[in-house]
């Protein structure tokens, strides 16, 4: 019997991960179709309205994304698995507007634009808060927790996350053994120039 269960369990998994926990391809976002953008149906989204995806973004299982503030998510960036991104902040207005609604405990609230550049990288279990800008090709360490404006190529790490170190480092390491990527880097890089 307890073979019985643990095959009908198994089956049971790998049923809901083949219905349930598939990433599908083809989001609509700002009234355009990305048809390379990628989400899983895992993804809790609020405020989908100003959530704006470009193409090419994949966002992994069990993310939690807030847009009441606005968020904008550039192209070829990745989002893993259990991140959060929460464009606005009740902390304050807990305490400082205790027992007000409405108007007084709305400016209580803290709500700000996010904006993430392309082909970034999030790692797990990571944080992006209200007001937070990161510059294209930016890298976020697992288990970071991001507040701030952050330049392009920067490697973000902590809680509170802060600079360490340059993706571009990394990436020319990278292209020296993989020449054959170096045209469509220098492309990608040359586009944001502009």
């Amino acid at each position: 019997m307890t073979a019985l269960r643990a095959a009908l369990n198994r089956l049971r998994r790998r049923l809901w991960r083949l219905l349930f926990h598939r990433m599908l391809f083809g989001e609509a976002s700002a009234g355009v179709l990305r048809p390379a953008t990628r989400l899983s149906p895992t993804v809790c989204i609020e405020h989908e309205p100003t959530l704006t995806l470009a193409d090419d973004v994949f966002i992994g299982h069990f993310c939690f994304i807030e847009a009441s503030g606005g968020v904008r998510i550039g192209g070829g960036t990745q989002v893993t698995n259990f991140v959060s991104i929460v464009s606005h902040s009740t902390h304050r207005a807990l305490r400082v507007a205790a027992g007000l609604s409405g108007a007084p405990l709305e400016a209580a609230v803290r709500r700000a634009p996010i904006v993430i550049g392309e082909r970034c990288f999030i790692g797990p279990h990571s944080t992006i808060e209200a007001g937070s800008t990161l510059g294209h090709g930016t890298l976020v360490a697992a288990h970071s927790r991001v507040r701030g404006v952050f330049p392009d190529f920067a490697v973000l790490a902590g809680s509170p996350a802060q600079v360490v170190g340059d993706t571009r480092a990394a990436d020319e390491r990278w292209l020296a053994a993989h020449p054959e990527l170096l045209a469509a880097y220098r492309r990608w890089r040359q586009g944001l120039a502009q």
